[in-house]
């Protein structure tokens, strides 16, 4: 067995944290099997070298080794990705395609973010876990396949599974064993150690000196909190080698390169005030929206009635529609539909003092009903438009918001053009 030294060395790891070199340790310990491995931890502490080290040490080292980031692959596509199709299983499939499962035979796949798979997709995983059987879309005939699985996720899964967005069954199937790494803020001796090793990478890369900290800068570099982890120490080591002139870095150098502690993201407002507004704005949209349609048909049926009935009669059958349409008339003269017909109403006139009805009695509500489609899909584009573009793009995040399925989102999109 390999020591915790030499999987350093050869997987370029820096640190010598306890918690970071026992997650080391139950890699090794658990690579020789074929358990399934869960690797829990924030985004970017480096979650994706316990799966390379995990499929190296296996037998299955000579196998393929497949890395799939569940969170960028559409959920309309992923079936397709991991399970594969048949042709014709759906538009576009023009052949037969093999997905990541059949492809990975004998070797090891790592679902990277987990988490973000849909239910249906965590059924047929389930299923391989289980029997190590899969269907490809569109198909009816079983396969199999034998594949060691290395998941990863930034989320609780706990939460994910109360919400109902994680099935507890598959959580207990993947892990077989946990190995949790530790974000960097919780590793204050390593912090210099990767940026010295970050800052050598980038002098290499770019033919320039190293850059180098003063005690200042290391007392800034160890308290920040760096929520982005080892990932975004990588990218400021990467600044300041590309930046700056002067290679000796102070702490008010270093410091004019860090965000904020109150907000580590650039963000004018926060997401949750965001999402608050945007709730209580669509929720005065509908508000409106479910006004104009009451009123649209109480003018509709009174339309109606005069229709039917004639005005003075309608005056009489229904005031209290009329009042409520036109509001009160104590500083203004009487409404009198006698005096001043509606042309709306009526057509070409059989003689001087004689008017006929239109053939369709229903073509002035027909003409409301109409508009007020008109003015509820504006509404609609605007809203969905507004959501696309809150979300960045993210259909499944844009729905969810919106309060439909992903679906109906990508039918409305398809129909309005967006």
């Amino acid at each position: 067995m390999e020591s915790v030294q030499n999987i350093k060395q050869r997987f370029e790891i820096i640190g010598n944290e306890p918690k970071l070199n026992r997650a080391i340790e139950k890699a090794i310990q658990v690579a020789p099997t074929d358990i399934s491995v869960l690797v829990v931890g924030e985004s970017g502490v480096g979650k994706e070298s316990i799966p390379k080290i995990i499929h190296s040490l296996s037998h299955r080292k000579h196998g393929k080794y497949i890395a799939v980031n569940c969170g960028a692959i559409p959920e309309g596509t992923i079936d397709s990705e991991l399970f594969g199709h048949e042709k014709g299983a759906f538009t576009g499939a023009t052949s037969t395609r093999e997905g990541y499962f059949e492809v990975a035979n004998g070797g090891t796949i790592f679902l990277d973010e987990v988490g973000e798979l849909p239910l249906t997709t965590q059924v047929r995983l389930l299923r391989i876990l289980e029997n190590g059987e899969f269907l490809k879309v569109g198909s009816s005939q079983v396969q199999k396949t034998d594949v060691r699985i290395v998941a990863a996720t930034n989320v609780n899964l706990f939460d994910a599974i109360g919400k109902g967005k994680f099935r507890e069954d598959l959580y207990y199937r993947l892990s077989t064993v946990d190995i949790t790494l530790p974000p960097l803020r919780d590793r204050k001796d390593d912090i210099h150690l990767l940026f010295r090793k970050f800052a050598a990478d980038f002098a290499h890369k770019y033919k320039m000196p190293p850059i180098k900290l003063d005690d200042g800068a290391v007392d800034v570099l160890q308290k920040f909190r760096w929520s982005g982890n080892v990932r975004q120490l990588r990218n400021v080591a990467e600044q300041i080698s590309v930046l700056e002139t002067n290679r000796d870095i102070n702490a008010l150098t270093l410091q004019s390169y860090l965000p904020s502690e109150g907000n580590n993201l650039p963000s004018v407002i926060s997401d949750k005030k965001a999402e608050s507004d945007f709730s209580t704005e669509r929720d005065i949209l509908y508000k409106v929206l479910f006004d104009m349609k009451s009123d649209l048909n109480d003018l509709k049926k009174l339309t109606l009635e005069l229709m039917k009935n004639g005005a003075a009669k309608t005056q009489d059958i229904n005031p209290n529609l009329i009042q409520k349409i036109y509001g009160s008339q104590e500083n203004e003269s009487e409404i009198d539909f006698e005096e001043r017909p509606n042309t709306a109403l009526i057509s070409t006139p059989k003689s001087e003092n004689q008017y006929q009805e239109p053939e369709d009695n229903y073509l002035f509500a027909e003409t409301i009903e109409e508009e007020e489609i008109l003015r509820l899909e504006q509404k609609e584009i605007e809203m969905i438009k507004k959501s696309l573009e809150k979300n960045k793009g993210k259909r499944k995040a844009a729905a969810e918001e919106l309060g439909i399925s992903e679906r109906t989102l990508y039918r409305k999109i398809k129909q309005f053009d967006l």
